[in-house]
């Protein structure tokens, strides 16, 4: 669903806790078709290799995922994921790679959440607030949901009023 444009969170460097420190769409890293990860790790993330991630939002409800998805809870998130580990397989061994794959309807998938348990730990770590990576997925999801509203009104006509979005409905 936005393939073109990333999660919003990996839009600001600011949305992400400071123990990362990520370059959005870093220089030199793009694939052969000129596509970026949404972002790096300034600080090593492990084994001292930075952290890759590029982000997806898939239609949970489109044609292409919806068998798939009424029998198994976070199956296009996978999917998605899947088919970003293949984009980028071709990425040097000195970063770690990690697809973080979402669907409209709420389902994370397993290397999302993976993440998002990582970064917990971490910012729980220097904070002391055993909140803080609940805040952290909180502000996640909520930025995922801004980023379909934008998604759904950027569909919807400009008219004169709210009052012309409501005609169909009769009193």
């Amino acid at each position: 669903m936005w393939e073109s444009n990333p999660l919003p969170w990996t839009q600001k460097a600011g949305s992400l806790p400071t123990p990362v420190g990520p370059v959005l769409e870093p220089i030199g890293l793009a694939r052969s078709d000129g596509k970026r990860p949404d972002g790096m790790t300034l600080i090593p993330w492990r084994l001292g290799r930075s952290l890759l991630w590029d982000a997806t939002c898939v239609d949970t409800l489109a044609a292409s995922h919806i068998q798939a998805t009424s029998s198994l809870v976070g199956a296009a998130a996978s999917s998605a994921e899947q088919a970003k580990r293949r984009k980028y397989e071709n990425l040097d061994s000195s970063f770690i790679f990690v697809p973080f794959g979402v669907e409209t309807l709420g389902p994370w998938g397993s290397e999302a959440r993976a993440l998002l348990k990582e970064l917990s730990k971490r910012v729980i770590e220097p904070s002391g607030d055993p909140r803080a990576g609940s805040y952290l997925g909180q502000r996640i999801s909520l930025a995922i949901q801004r980023g379909i509203a934008a998604s759904i009104l950027g569909t919807v006509p400009r008219c004169g009023g709210f009052e012309d979005v409501l005609d169909f409905i009769s009193f």
